[in-house]
């Protein structure tokens, strides 16, 4: 091969498969005998969440609708929320009755007034100059950044919050044949450990290079890149990424007939669905039903979806991206419990930031703070709000400015807590995997 075709071939391969060191997987403790994923689902853009979950009651409805004024969803096309005892207090967005049907079963649960924090905050703490605040607030990419590190004293994180915890589960994955951490969403900051690296891989088309198979003449080439990846070199940096080649090229090996071949029971549940998101939580799902052969006992995925940044045109915005992950989450749910991983599997969304209740002059809204992520699976303590929905109320109790901008009340920490303690991580673990977590309590929220 000419030098220059060489290295774009391993440019390509390596930028869309990056692979840790797997070197850590050497461990000698025994694999678990369970299995469980972590789903991080990334609405990239800012989901506007007063539009996704709004109050239903009269009182509750009638302040809503005042203030958003021409974002106001129309009360009766709202799907109600059920709640045992009484009437349904919220309502989700009219283009998530998959979601609804999910919580009518208790499989969705949703964490209220979530957030980027130092330390839990009143009202009158953020108002203060000498309160210690998150970096940048409002900024997408530094928000981005710090739900996906879960440290917010700093813009700046070499790991995220699911890298680490895979690396610190990385001995039950002794057995793996491939990168535990994997993502349809391109290199990201969430699958970033301090250790390892997510393997990505495509939504489309085969996984590999062409013409590098093991038959026939592809075999005689293939053979001669792996004897040029197994030069011994004394430039780390030369190592390194013969390293990740090589880890490429045996990783593509094995998951590009998973990912390629059709799968009767898979694609039932994906029948119609085109969208590149609905597309990532297929590939996901192919992975997650060759656990067995892969063998690991921990995997963490990551797919987004993106466009939200509604600064205008919110509500046709928002129906068309909300009927998307509506429509390829309730497939994604199914067909976890088709392959017999329903209470294996946990997804859950994460975004920059919601946006402020108070509508801009437009035709959407801005940059805000306090979130309610979902959560999703067998597993899951669903129907259920945890934490305390935001009083409503522009320069309220819970409002940071004049426009709606909620200061959150479960910080991103305690999220994260909650879903790494079912995902096997101990209190030792904790506290590498998320550094800030005893300043807050409870260290967990039982939704899971």
């Amino acid at each position: 091969m000419q030098r220059r075709r060489f290295l774009q071939h391993a440019g390509a391969l390596a930028g869309g498969a990056a692979l840790g060191q797997l070197g850590i997987f050497a461990s000698q403790a025994a694999s678990a005998s369970d299995y469980k994923a972590l789903v991080c689902i990334f609405l990239y853009g800012g989901n506007d969440t007063n539009n996704m979950i709004v109050p239903l009651d009269t009182a509750g409805y009638a302040n809503y609708a005042q203030t958003r004024s021409y974002l106001a969803l129309p009360q009766a096309d709202l799907l109600p929320l059920a709640v045992a005892g009484g009437a349904p207090q919220y309502g989700l967005h009219p283009a998530l009755p998959g979601l609804q049907s999910l919580w009518a079963s208790g499989n969705l649960a949703v964490v209220a007034n979530v957030g980027t924090l130092v330390q839990p905050l009143t009202k009158a703490e953020y108002l203060s100059t000498t309160t210690i605040k998150p970096q940048s607030l409002f900024s997408h990419i530094d928000q981005q950044h710090q739900w996906q590190a879960s440290i917010s004293s700093t813009s700046s994180s070499n790991s995220g919050w699911g890298g680490r915890l895979s690396d610190q589960l990385a001995a039950l994955n002794v057995n793996s044949t491939v990168p535990p951490m994997i993502s349809t969403g391109g290199n990201n900051l969430f699958v970033t450990g301090a250790a390892s690296q997510a393997l990505v891989i495509p939504t489309s088309g085969s996984f590999g290079l062409n013409g590098f198979s093991n038959d026939g003449p592809d075999a005689v080439r293939r053979s001669a890149l792996e004897q040029l990846l197994n030069v011994d070199q004394t430039i780390n940096l030369t190592q390194a990424a013969q390293t990740v080649m090589s880890g490429a090229l045996t990783s593509s090996a094995i998951l590009n007939p998973i990912l390629t071949t059709t799968d009767a029971t898979l694609s039932a549940r994906f029948t119609g669905l085109t969208s590149n998101f609905s597309q990532q939580l297929l590939a996901i799902a192919k992975v997650i039903e060759a656990r067995s052969t892969l063998g690991a006992s921990r995997q963490v995925f990551l797919a987004a979806l993106g466009s939200f940044d509604t600064h205008t045109n919110q509500l046709e915005t928002q129906q068309t991206l909300f009927s998307e992950l509506d429509a390829a989450l309730t497939a994604f749910h199914g067909a976890m419990a088709d392959i017999g991983a329903g209470s294996s599997v946990t997804s859950f969304t994460l975004s920059d930031f919601s946006r402020n209740f108070l509508p801009n002059t437009g035709g959407g809204s801005d940059h805000a703070w306090g979130s309610h992520p979902l959560v999703i699976g067998d597993a899951v303590n669903g129907g259920r709000i945890y934490g305390t929905m935001p009083t409503l109320e522009l320069s309220g109790p819970d409002d940071g400015s004049n426009l709606g901008r909620w200061i959150p009340t479960i910080a991103v920490d305690q999220f994260a807590a909650t879903l790494a303690t079912w995902f096997g991580a101990d209190a030792t673990a904790l506290t590498t995997v998320l550094p800030n977590l005893s300043a807050f309590s409870p260290s967990t929220l039982g939704f899971i």
